[in-house]
């Protein structure tokens, strides 16, 4: 039986091998094993609440600044395995956003920051709020929209970007896919990977790393409501992200 170390590395792998080039990879990045973020590199993070995780205001940097979640886990891991890389992580995740709200803050949390690296989780309250708002249609995000400010924003940046782009899926701590919210969060999931082929991105299946996990740990061993994640969920993440960009465990 293949236990579950080997089982995540080869999903790490896999994810990895299938990820389209970054556009704006220099030949040495493209050729080059292991880490593909190079010396001095500045990533930001952007996304809702899974990403913020109590970050600093109104940019979350550096010791203290990038909040208890996946972001810090990716900088503690970043800085001991490769301390002469000097990567400059930011945390710029705002608890409750949707596709919609990163639209209007994009400019200032992202094209300002000017980054070489920039990854994206944002698709979790697009859905939820079609669950805890049914009264407020409004509130909700419905797929084409999802996907049609998404594919705009990317479209405006993924050409500057001189690292790469990470694209990670939305995800609920749910093994049951005829779970209502599990079926729509895979249905943005989805979503997602079309927009990451599209824009020769790196796609992070954050619902198939959870899966793995899930098989042996229930998850409100990981957060009670199934999309918030304690450390064990955090490091789950950043350990599909890092993994996905090439980053070498050994």
């Amino acid at each position: 039986m293949i236990d579950r170390r080997t089982l995540m590395g080869s999903m790490a792998a896999t994810a990895l091998a299938g990820a389209m080039r970054p556009a704006g990879a220099t030949p040495v990045q493209a050729g080059a094993r292991g880490l593909r973020v190079a010396q001095a590199s500045r990533w930001v993070a952007i996304g809702d609440s899974i990403t913020d995780a109590g970050r600093a205001k109104p940019i979350g940097e550096g010791p203290g600044g990038l909040g208890t979640g996946y972001v810090q886990t990716m900088d503690a891991l970043l800085q001991a395995w490769y301390p002469a890389r000097r990567i400059r992580l930011f945390n710029v995740g705002t608890s409750g956003h949707t596709i919609r709200d990163l639209k209007a803050r994009w400019q200032t949390d992202v094209v300002d920051l000017r980054p070489d690296w920039l990854s994206i989780m944002v698709g979790a309250n697009d859905v939820w709020r079609q669950f805890d708002r049914v009264t407020q249609p409004e509130r909700g995000v419905m797929p084409d929209e999802y996907e049609r400010t998404y594919d705009e924003l990317l479209t405006a940046t993924a050409p500057s970007l001189t690292g790469g782009l990470v694209l990670i899926t939305p995800f609920f701590l749910e093994l049951r896919t005829n779970d209502p919210m599990r079926a729509r969060m895979d249905e943005y999931g989805a979503i997602v990977k079309r927009l990451a082929v599209k824009h020769k991105a790196t796609v992070v299946d954050s619902q198939a790393a959870f899966n793995v996990v899930l098989e042996d740990l229930p998850s409100a061993m990981i957060n009670w409501d199934r999309v918030h994640l304690n450390h064990i969920g955090a490091a789950v993440l950043a350990r599909a992200v890092l993994s996905a960009v090439g980053f070498e465990w050994a």
